[in-house]
């Protein structure tokens, strides 16, 4: 059985370990991927299923997360996702992704995904999504401190205060109005 003094030696170790982990700019986290929509995976309509979507924008995310913490991560959250023009059977798809926010253990990535028509070259902004990850300890599969984000530009700065808020809303929803962390 785990004392209380033990857990809270645990507590203060692990802190001390977040504090010690060097800060990475989001820059470092920038992830990109490209596919073509083939049959398979279309509607009826000749639409990329939702859900098609849904995966490709959590593998994106996801590697920008693991990019970050430099370790295994697990999908805590998507807080939002917005489909905002379809994609076509035939057209690529391309996801872009980057950190917006690193709490503790966790990191809130944001994922923007363009549909292109490579016959005319035309390019629509088809998706935003919002998902949250936290960092797993390889040994203990236990979460794990994700060192600091380094925020350089002014829309670095917008998304890392727009993550905060959302996670607000996320953590309201989750456990209630009087949460707090």
């Amino acid at each position: 059985m785990t004392s209380k003094r033990e857990t809270n030696r645990e507590k203060y170790e692990e802190k001390n370990e977040a504090q010690k982990l060097k800060g990475k700019p989001v820059s470092a986290s920038r992830s990109e991927m490209t596919e073509i929509v083939l049959p398979a995976q279309t509607n009826p309509l000749g639409k990329l299923l939702g859900g098609q979507v849904m995966h490709l924008v959590d593998m994106v995310a996801a590697m920008a997360a693991h990019r970050h913490s430099n370790s295994h991560v697990v999908t805590a959250s998507v807080d939002y996702i917005d489909f905002r023009n379809p994609v076509n059977l035939g057209e690529l798809v391309n996801l872009k992704s980057q950190v917006n926010r690193v709490f503790r253990t966790s990191m809130e990535v944001g994922v923007e995904v363009y549909s292109e028509n490579a016959m005319t070259g035309e390019r629509k902004h088809t998706t935003t999504a919002y998902v949250t990850f936290v960092a797993i300890d390889e040994f203990t599969k236990l979460p794990k401190p994700v060192a600091p984000l380094i925020v350089k530009t002014a829309e670095e700065r917008h998304r890392f205060r727009e993550a905060a808020r959302r996670r607000k809303v996320r953590l309201a929803l989750r456990y209630g109005k009087a949460h707090r962390r």
